[in-house]
């Protein structure tokens, strides 16, 4: 069953000159084994609306569902859902405080009530899920680079067995190389262990190559919820919210202006360069 929010309102200071209303009528459904990404401008309210979906935020009026049950209602296990629900957030590795890697993962499962051998035997999955070896487990997480770090954070939160793994801005910070191990993990995470992945992200480069869905927010409404080449193709639209395509989206139609009939809906440079070859092959078609 899914994750489900209905008509979700979301104010903050409700009934004070202050009141700000963060979300409005939002209607999302997230689906077990989907891959998604969630973009939208600073103060969009795409991090207010994933705080929802484990129940940090309680919403001002809707409903937030997991497997047709309302997280809000009396009597139900927040904390349980927190586990199904995995929430990281931005720069991760802040929250990082055991004298050693391995004792640091233990945390979540311990929490969860589970023995200390039942959290170690987690802990240990979880870090191999992340490609981390047995000989990081004794060092202390602080002498790790940022994405080792960073995927010690994700570790954690991956030992409590969550069905649906939510990353705010996960690559934010990190150099070329360690913004590459992290998209690999998430992208491994996903086609091996199945887990649900939702990003949220400012890298319209991230999100165009690891997700099959973009969610688009814009101040406080879903304005798209789409594959990422439909998204992209209104990239006018989108810069007039404070976003963009990826990069190769821009060269795409400046090749079409030149007449070159390239696929004006690439979001990869991988896609974009089969089409860039294709159509320099003589087999583009029209420029229509």
């Amino acid at each position: 069953m899914p994750i489900e929010m209905k008509q979700v309102n979301f104010l903050y200071q409700a009934g004070t000159p202050m009141e700000v209303h963060v979300l409005t009528d939002v209607n999302l459904k997230i689906e077990k084994g989907e891959f998604i990404g969630i973009i939208g401008h600073t103060g969009s309210g795409k991090s207010t609306l994933i705080q929802h979906l484990n129940g940090l935020l309680r919403a001002s009026s809707g409903q937030v569902l997991m497997d047709g049950e309302d997280i809000f209602a009396d009597g139900y296990d927040r904390r349980k859902l927190r586990g199904r629900v995995g929430l990281v957030f931005q720069y991760p590795e802040h929250q990082l405080f055991e004298t050693d890697v391995l004792t640091d993962v233990c945390f979540g499962p311990k929490n969860q009530g589970f023995s200390k051998e039942e959290a170690e035997k987690k802990a240990r999955a979880a870090l191999d899920m992340v490609g981390l070896p047995e000989s990081f487990y004794q060092r202390s997480p602080f002498e790790l680079s940022g994405g080792q770090k960073r995927r010690v954070a994700i570790a954690g939160v991956l030992a409590m067995e969550p069905d649906y793994l939510i990353l705010d801005e996960p690559t934010a910070g990190l150099d070329p190389g360690g913004r590459d191990e992290i998209l690999g993990v998430l992208k491994d995470l996903h086609k091996k262990q199945g887990i649900a992945v939702i990003l949220v992200s400012h890298s319209m480069e991230d999100v165009a190559q690891t997700v099959e869905r973009i969610i688009v927010v814009q101040n406080g409404h879903i304005a798209y919820d789409a594959p990422p080449r439909e998204v992209f193709r209104h990239y006018k639209e989108l810069e007039s919210y404070g976003l963009s395509a990826p990069q190769v989206t821009y060269i795409a139609h400046a090749l079409r202006e030149k007449g070159i009939p390239v696929d004006p809906d690439v979001t990869t440079v991988e896609e974009a360069k089969q089409s860039i070859l294709h159509a320099l092959s003589g087999k583009g078609g029209s420029v229509c």
